[in-house]
């Protein structure tokens, strides 16, 4: 069940709705590993690497500069994994892709969504700033916080009034318990799930 106040819905999933056939899976996943290839390979790969072509960035002794290029490595390395993660939750548990025109049939509240609602555009965020430290680009660095902007902007105008049209009441408790950008430490846990 999810609930908010005194109202109660039937937790939706997979399994309850008409579950998804072998054809639709594949569909899911190979449009999810396109748009993976095209959206984040391009703005959290290719515009980087055009940005920096990768090469290391700081000034004089590049010891003193050790602390970023670490903070960058995890920020990458975290990023990449949240990033695989949510990609395979909207294939295999949404049934759908993160494209706009390829939507999920299921609105995925597991795994990491349960602390943040946004993980994949925060993977993103993370991988380009992270490259940023790392390669002590201050331009990458820059772009990262437009890319942000640009998701939030996303977000607001588009991405959650469609979940709202789409999901209905379900998104409507999973936006009121669980945070747009900064996770929550406990993960959200709907009563009855």
């Amino acid at each position: 069940m999810l609930c908010a106040g005194a109202r109660c819905l039937p937790m939706t999933t997979t399994r309850q709705r008409h579950p998804a056939s072998r054809s639709e899976r594949a569909f899911a996943a190979s449009g999810s590993a396109l748009f993976l290839f095209l959206a984040p390979g391009t703005v959290a790969g290719y515009v980087p690497w055009r940005i920096s072509r990768w090469r290391v960035g700081y000034p004089g002794d590049a010891a003193a500069f050790l602390p970023l290029r670490v903070l960058g490595a995890l920020l990458i390395a975290a990023g990449f994994s949240v990033l695989l993660d949510s990609f395979a939750r909207f294939t295999l548990q949404g049934v759908g892709t993160p494209a706009p025109p390829l939507p999920t049939r299921h609105l995925v509240v597991s795994g990491l969504y349960r602390h943040v609602r946004n993980p994949m555009y925060v993977a993103v965020a993370a991988l380009i700033l992270g490259q940023g430290a790392f390669f002590g680009s201050p331009g990458v660095v820059a772009y990262g916080a437009l890319v942000w902007l640009c998701f939030h902007v996303f977000v607001l105008a588009y991405e959650e009034p469609t979940l709202e049209r789409q999901f209905g009441d379900e998104y409507e408790t999973f936006r009121a318990h669980v945070p747009r950008w900064l996770p929550r430490l406990e993960p959200w846990r709907p009563r009855g799930a």
